[in-house]
């Protein structure tokens, strides 16, 4: 059975406490805005999954109970940074394995200023469930006083510079291009654009990483509604209708650590095989997206995923950032949002968020963001410890 995104909606993110807002609030505003984008109301919703990381466990509850009372089953998800698309993909299965015709994915985080901790209090790893990433990291490059994720992405990137050569201007060029990618989009967090010596220039939070390519704290939520087939047809939805053609979710095996290295660690082979998966059941291939939404938290991260989804091969992806292949004009374009590091980045609401962002690509309802002609959108959504879930949409 097919499963579509029919509505979509979020929040502007934002940093955190800019707005005397509560987290159902946020939902509120955008899970309304999803369904009437949809033409659909609450009481047609048969299960909410609803993805948050930082608040207590019935929080899907508390923000879903904003949209409607009708007791329908709402499931609290939490798998780290990828815990929108863990939501969005549970919606999915609930519509392809034929048990529901209409759901409604949420994703929501209030967060607090600040880098984010490592997943535990007090620097203690030992009982982290990224303990042993962290041990990965720890093993090779010790263990410093600085953000622990900024650090193990900054430690992946210095191993990609000393193996292949990448520079720090193309680790930066990410960054220029999101920034300059979100200048166009209402919704992301900062809306600036900087060049790459701006962003080379900018305060260190772990070498070679500036502040200007790591992804920040953020308030937000999004929403989606998925519906089967048949649902489409009956409301003439056609029109509305983005197809979700496949999607696959991998956590670590024992390639993530038997290297030593940190690329492994954060989640290259998660990503790689999550791609593999998700372009043998589409029966696509990188070869066929337009658009891609990919998980940027660190500039570094961008690069490892375009080797990971097949864009370049390994080693490339400086060259292929600098050579403009992933901004307009380019091959792709990758993160026309602005992407993590510029729209922002709030846990919960993240993989929803970029699931938003291609489904308005593929209608062409992007604006002057709009990527010109695109049919088939990439999103790419992991978190550390870990998940990689990655999207295939189309637009019939």
């Amino acid at each position: 059975m097919k499963s579509y995104i029919v509505g979509v909606g979020m929040t502007k993110f934002e940093k955190p406490e800019t707005r005397e807002w509560q987290y159902w609030d946020m939902v509120r505003e955008a899970g309304t805005q999803a369904l009437q984008d949809a033409a659909v109301t609450y009481d047609q919703v048969e299960q909410v999954p609803v993805g948050h990381c930082f608040q207590p466990s019935t929080a899907g509850q508390r923000a879903a109970y904003e949209l409607g009372l009708t007791g329908v089953p709402v499931y609290n998800v939490n798998n780290n940074c990828a815990t929108g698309s863990t939501a969005l993909m549970l919606a999915r299965q609930f519509v392809e394995g034929g048990l529901n015709d209409c759901v409604l994915a949420l994703g929501f985080e209030k967060m607090t200023r600040g880098a984010l901790g490592g997943g535990s209090e007090g620097g203690d790893f030992k009982t982290s469930p990224v303990a042993r990433h962290y041990g990965i990291m720890a093993a090779r490059h010790g263990f410093e006083m600085t953000p622990p994720t900024a650090q193990i992405f900054g430690n992946a990137a210095r191993e990609h510079m000393e193996k292949y050569g990448t520079t720090e201007a193309q680790l930066a060029a990410v960054g220029a291009k999101n920034h300059r990618h979100s200048t166009n989009n209402p919704y992301a967090q900062f809306q600036d654009a900087y060049t790459v010596d701006e962003i080379l220039a900018a305060r260190t939070v772990h070498h070679p990483l500036t502040k200007l390519q790591c992804s920040p704290t953020s308030d937000g939520a999004a929403a989606a509604v998925v519906v089967s087939e048949r649902f489409v047809e009956r409301h003439g939805l056609e029109p509305k209708a983005v197809e979700i053609t496949a999607q696959a979710m991998t956590t670590d095996t024992g390639e993530s650590f038997a290297s030593g290295s940190c690329v492994d660690a954060v989640g290259q082979p998660m990503s790689r095989a999550a791609a593999r998966q998700a372009y043998e059941a589409s029966g696509l291939g990188i070869e066929d997206v337009d658009v891609v939404e990919l998980h940027d938290c660190f500039s570094v991260n961008e690069l490892l995923t375009y080797e990971a989804l097949g864009m370049c091969a390994p080693g490339e992806s400086g060259k292929l950032v600098e050579s403009g292949a992933t901004t307009y004009g380019g091959r792709w374009v990758v993160n026309p949002s602005g992407g993590l590091i510029s729209k922002g980045h709030p846990l919960g609401a993240t993989g929803i968020a970029q699931a938003a962002e291609l489904t308005w690509q593929l209608r062409g309802e992007a604006g002057a963001r709009q990527v010109e002609g695109a049919r088939v959108g990439l999103a790419h959504n992991i978190g550390l410890g870990g998940a990689a879930v990655v999207t295939v949409l189309r637009r019939p």
